[in-house]
């Protein structure tokens, strides 16, 4: 795992990888044609059911409901196949939670302080590594988010878009992921403890053919991975009042989510 802040060579000053580090993550195979894998429950959100190079996705949620966890998980399969990935401006990415979606830690580049430098960072980046996911901080510029799309797509890279609360992504994606309604899995009234959410995630965006689809996961399960609610067996309702999907509950329970992603 690499990271860096607004101090050191990713600053707007260099705007250049630190020396040897631009060699180490420069894929080393030709990379036209080629997808990025995705963890087997996201599959069914992508029209090939990979992460196609040259594209940008944009997750979108309220705080605490599982978009920092989604766009995380999202590299995942990726990191763990060979692929090098970044992450800009996540000030709390929870890498130990990130760890148990699957990222390889050993082939991310972590950008959580970037300041002002954050569009020249990721466009940095996107020309040595495999995949790049950026949380602006507010809503981007309509220069900054074309750049970035041209350079993704010239670099054939993966541009993943992080917003949450009021941020907007005014190039638009070609893939738009959104996290809906959540429900809370082992908490009751005072007592017990956070073993996963439930979230409703919406699929749209120009690769989805203009088809919108809805599917849950749990962002996280209990085990700390991503996981298909679906799935039959899956559903293990608590005592009462701890079902049925709410529109608010605790923070936490994923990576940059709240206290659960430790």
């Amino acid at each position: 795992m690499f990271a860096f802040s607004a101090g050191d060579p990713l600053s707007p000053r260099s705007r250049q990888l630190p020396a040897g580090l631009a060699d180490r993550v420069r894929p080393t195979t030709p990379v036209a044609g080629r997808t990025l894998p995705v963890p087997p429950p996201l599959a069914p959100l992508f029209p090939a059911g990979s992460l196609r190079r040259g594209t940008t996705t944009t997750v979108t949620g309220a705080p605490g409901h599982g978009a920092t966890t989604l766009a995380l998980a999202l590299m995942a399969a990726a990191s763990a196949a060979g692929s090098w990935c970044a992450v800009v401006g996540l000030a709390d990415p929870g890498v130990v939670a990130a760890a148990g979606l699957g990222l390889d830690l050993r082939r991310v580049v972590f950008v959580p302080h970037p300041g002002n430098g954050w569009a020249e960072a990721a466009g940095d980046l996107l020309s040595g590594v495999d995949a790049v996911l950026i949380r602006p901080p507010g809503r981007a510029r309509l220069t900054a988010a074309r750049h970035l799309t041209a350079r993704a797509r010239e670099r054939q890279a993966a541009l993943v878009v992080l917003l949450e609360g009021s941020g907007a992504w005014p190039e638009g994606g070609d893939l738009a992921l959104s996290v809906g309604a959540v429900e809370w899995e082992g908490i009751g009234r005072g007592h017990g403890h956070l073993q996963g959410r439930r979230a409703e995630v919406r699929v749209s965006g120009r690769r989805a053919a203009g088809r919108v689809s809805e599917c849950s996961l749990w962002l996280p399960a209990g085990s700390g991975a991503v996981e298909n609610a679906e799935e039959p067996g899956r559903r293990h309702p608590g005592p009462p009042g701890q079902s049925g999907m709410e529109q608010r509950g605790p923070a936490g329970a994923g990576p940059g989510d709240g206290p659960a992603a430790a």
